[in-house]
């Protein structure tokens, strides 16, 4: 008799992506995939980062020095 949470475990796509990991194995589908998934986390970090600046620059304003 087989275990059906082992077997919903196995079968589990991997969402994530490591840098430098071996790519040789992934699909075409899946590396389009993955590419999707690496744009929209650069998008999510560059729009962190505006965010953070216009943070940095008010308060910069705020209390530079005269």
């Amino acid at each position: 008799m087989s275990d059906p949470f082992f077997e919903e475990t196995r079968k589990k796509k991997k969402t994530a992506h490591d840098i430098g990991e071996d790519l040789s194995a992934i699909s075409i589908d899946e590396l389009d995939e993955r590419i999707l998934l690496l744009k929209s986390e650069i998008q999510r970090l560059e729009e962190e980062k505006n965010k953070k600046s216009a943070v940095k620059s008010a308060a910069d304003t705020l209390f530079k020095t005269r």
